[in-house]
């Protein structure tokens, strides 16, 4: 399976369709861990991290963790504001 990756701009409108685009294309065999790029992503709001964390809910419950590459510093400083970075980043 090739990386999952986040668009440019993921705003609250757009959220929702990203999260629901990225569980229809998921494969019914899931490798161990499906990986994400976040390198591209430059424009976001909170909105983001809970795109990423629903990705990882819905991958835990299908037995799949998300690795979650490329996070760009102001992405991880507000994973870390909000709490969740071991959550998208576990050691």
């Amino acid at each position: 399976m090739s990386p999952l990756k986040l668009p440019a701009t993921l705003l609250h409108d757009q959220a929702d369709d990203c999260l629901a685009t990225w569980v229809a294309q998921l494969p019914p065999d899931l490798p161990p861990a499906v990986v994400l790029d976040a390198s591209g992503l430059s424009e976001f709001d909170s909105s983001a991290l809970a795109v990423l964390l629903g990705l990882r809910r819905v991958l835990t419950q299908k037995g799949s963790v998300l690795r979650v590459d490329g996070m760009t510093p102001r992405l991880s400083e507000l994973a870390s504001l909000y709490g969740v970075m071991d959550l998208l980043q576990p050691a």
